[in-house]
């Protein structure tokens, strides 16, 4: 037989009498724990200068991020080789071991700047030693000292590069460790990651790997985050969450990173089997690789937070036994106020299972307790689909129409005031929750819609147990502790306290592990993708259905102007929240305008034929602003004359030539050998440059083999006029030899050859931009880029 029919008042898992005192202290419970949780994921404050000198002091720290930040510095530049002979002095000064690697070394990672070629630097990486007392290995700090050419490089990496240089003092102030503590200071990683891979595969102290714990910044503020690790990363979470004073870092963040097209210096050592952590502080992206990132924009908080846990897991791998740092598999771990939850990840797909398991059983148990139906079950599980769905289409369409208003946003990686604007997609998914579950409360049931919102966090929990182990705590935690919650609700009695302390527990469990990644994957994905934190903010509401509730007069049982005064009652958490949606958004749009101090970002580039006398004006807006606007007027592919600036459609307008030279190339050898022809040129730049490139016209030969600088490249055609190429970033000013080995198709072999430097005030037609305008973050803008074609 089945189980009796529900009456609609027995359809909770609570009934408290006093209900809004109940609801009133659950709330209270949840803020107070909410509270706690931002509380973990705040920065410390800044020590000052006169801490003691075993501490890390931002103060002192920040001495050195304003002369390594004092103008924008990108590899090769003059302004690059002052801040090099800074780091060096201050290292000497500590009695360390210090050297410049002087090498050319080859891309790392997926970033290449060349259309179908190779990508190399000549990098001088700043490298100092601590030498251990008995070591078991090496402990690497890393960060890079180069700034991209638009900005100084204040937070990025500035920021990491004092940090490192602040802990080098704290280390030699006290007992020597037992490992060797080396310090990195990498240089051409904006342009192409060269100065880790040049460190990682050919420096003597990387020969036998080590532990690596590499620094950065992707923005301005927020907590430091550890958003990477190496495989088998048990042991190395074990001593983060141990020895890092501000241990902030999930391993959702990790199997984020490991999907997204991004590389940093970390890339590096990766690929040469060391191991280690990687860390930022990634809020406050507007500045990021723009002018704006100057010292006066850092977070003092941020640096100390990267600074006490950089020196905290120095010197807790200084005293490790480095040869046992290899587990055998991922840990899954999350911040919990101020500290690191962690367990096997060979438990996360049994957990989730169990937690789906679970939820099975509870709906099983509420229809036998006549709390529900199988039909008001099967309902609540189809029905809570919805808000998963409709929250962050919501967002989506939200923002879409935020960028309609303000199409300057479209070139930024978050606004410059973003808070207002997650707020509100955090309240429009609030909106969302509460007006379905108003809407849907009487005819379904609080239960069943409870259930139904546990099903799905317990159905997530196994798929991303499968597909995004690292991720699958998210959901599988909040889903068990729902279920455990409705088993001990259902054993007690309704109207007395307990009910409400369970589910109130359990929500604390959801809060706890889900707010952390709605605050998070704001900064971490920007505006753009707002919409992922308003799934995660549902799945949050979700887990807190039966807390929700407790905001709503008690389900069923009322009549007339009763019933219709419930139902009033019940859509007024929507309302609100519906409101307090519009009304942030506005406050984002009033509060975060573009100005002076805040400008829009703009794109520009201006590229030569010195052959032919041709230029033109270059945007990778795909709709140019108003000051872009007055430059460009079609889309063209620029492939075909500027090999070296990639493949794709860029927005341009025809420009005046300016008098510039295109960089040379000299034969310096030719000789056949059978079919093939083995040249050997120079590519020679005519100006101070920050990057050369030579392309072969495949339809004119077939290359074998290259070298560049002594260094043999990969030869990978791609496709086009220009098939081939390779790319050098910071070239010496006599220039740098390439040897192709060559089968020609009959006739010359045609090469193009390229050049790019920065800034674009000296050419004809340019008009400075006004207040307001800015330079969007781009390792493009600004260039200059002067082309020939040689035939040889």
């Amino acid at each position: 037989m089945g189980a009796p029919p529900t009456r609609p008042a027995d359809r909770a898992f609570t009934r408290p009498r006093r209900r809004p005192i109940a609801a009133l202290a659950a709330l209270a419970a949840l803020l107070a724990v909410g509270a706690g949780v931002l509380v973990g994921l705040s920065t410390p404050a800044p020590r000052p200068a006169d801490a003691p000198a075993g501490e890390f002091s931002a103060a002192r720290a920040f001495r050195n991020v304003e002369v390594i930040a004092a103008e924008p510095h990108v590899a090769g530049s003059a302004a690059n080789d002052r801040v090099r002979e800074h780091l060096v002095a201050t290292l000497r000064g500590l009695g360390l071991q210090t050297e410049v690697q002087d090498a050319v070394a080859p891309e790392a990672g997926q970033l290449s700047g060349a259309a179908g070629g190779a990508t190399l630097a000549r990098v001088r990486n700043v490298v100092a030693r601590l030498p251990g007392t008995d070591p078991t290995g090496k402990v690497f700090l890393v960060s890079h000292y180069d700034s991209v050419q638009t900005g100084p490089g204040g937070n990025d990496d500035a920021a990491g590069t004092a940090a490192i240089l602040e802990v080098a003092r704290a280390l030699t102030t006290g007992p020597r460790p037992r490992n060797d503590i080396v310090f990195v200071l990498t240089d051409a990683e904006e342009a192409c990651l060269c100065g880790a891979a040049g460190f990682a595969g050919d420096h003597p102290l990387a020969r036998d790997g080590g532990v690596v714990l590499n620094l950065e910044a992707r923005g301005s503020t927020g907590p430091v985050i550890m958003f990477e690790t190496s495989r088998n990363n048990a042991k190395l979470v074990e001593i983060f969450g141990n020895a890092a004073p501000h241990p902030v870092g999930t391993s959702f963040a990790v199997e984020i990173y490991r999907a997204l097209p991004n590389d940093t210096d970390f890339t590096a050592f990766l690929d040469r089997e060391f191991v280690g952590l990687n860390s930022a502080y990634i809020d406050g992206g507007a500045i990021y690789h723009t002018p704006l990132d100057v010292p006066p924009r850092m977070d003092r908080g941020s640096l100390q937070m990267h600074g006490d846990n950089a020196l905290g897991l120095a010197r807790e791998f200084g005293r490790t036994d480095l040869g046992d740092l290899r587990a055998g598999h991922d840990d899954t771990y999350f911040p919990v106020l101020g500290g690191l939850v962690r367990y096997p990840g060979w438990l996360t797909l049994p957990l989730a299972v169990a937690a789906l398991l679970a939820v099975g059983a509870l709906g099983w148990f509420l229809r036998r307790r006549g709390r529900a139906t199988a039909g008001t079950l099967a309902a609540g599980f189809g029905l809570a689909l919805v808000p998963v769905v409709v929250a962050p289409l919501g967002a989506w369409l939200l923002w879409a129409a935020i960028t309609t208003i303000r199409p300057g946003y479209a070139e930024l990686l978050d606004p410059y005031r973003p808070v207002w604007y997650r707020l509100a997609v955090v309240a429009l998914a609030a909106a969302v929750l509460f007006c379905w579950y108003a809407l849907l409360r009487r005819r379904v049931g609080p239960a069943a819609l409870a259930f139904g919102g546990l099903a799905w966090l317990a159905v997530f929990g196994v798929l991303l147990a499968v597909a995004v182990p690292g991720g699958a705590y998210l959901t599988t935690l909040p889903a068990l502790a729902g279920a455990l919650a409705g088993f001990a609700a259902l054993a007690t009695r309704r109207d007395g306290p307990w009910p409400v302390v369970a589910v109130t527990l359990a929500a604390a469990v959801a809060v706890v592990i889900l707010l952390p990644p709605v605050v998070l994957l704001f900064p971490a994905l920007g505006m753009g993708m707002g919409a992922v934190a308003a799934l995660v903010a549902v799945l949050l509401g979700l887990a807190v259905l039966p807390v929700v509730d407790l905001l709503h007069p008690r389900a069923g049982g009322q009549r007339g102007l009763l019933a219709l005064r419930a139902r009033r009652l019940g859509a007024l958490p929507a309302a609100a929240a519906a409101l307090a949606a519009v009304v942030l958004a506005g406050v984002g749009l009033a509060v975060d305008r573009f100005d002076a101090a805040h400008p829009v970002p703009t794109h520009l580039m201006y590229a030569l034929d010195a052959g032919t006398g041709k230029a033109a004006w270059l945007t990778r807006e795909e709709k140019p602003q108003p000051w872009t606007d007055g430059y460009v007027d079609r889309s063209i592919a620029v492939a075909d004359e500027f090999p070296g600036l990639g493949n794709g459609e860029m927005r341009a307008g025809p420009a005046t030539a300016a008098p510039l030279p295109a960089p040379k190339v000299e034969t310096l050898s030719d000789t056949r050998n059978g079919d093939q022809r083995v040249l050997r040129v120079r590519v020679v730049p005519q100006r101070q440059v920050r990057l050369l490139t030579l392309h072969v016209d495949t339809s004119t030969a077939t290359v074998r083999s290259a070298t560049v600088a002594g260094r043999n490249v990969p030869v990978e055609p791609g496709d086009g006029k220009w098939g081939f190429g390779v790319v050098f970033h910071a070239p010496p000013p006599e220039g740098v030899e390439v040897t192709l080995t060559l089968v020609p198709r009959g006739g010359a072999v045609s090469v193009r050859a390229m050049d790019a430097s920065d800034g674009l005030s000296g050419v004809p037609g340019f008009r400075d931009r006004p207040a307001g305008v800015g330079v969007v973050g781009s390792h493009s803008s600004e260039m200059l880029a002067v082309a020939r074609t040689y035939p040889l």
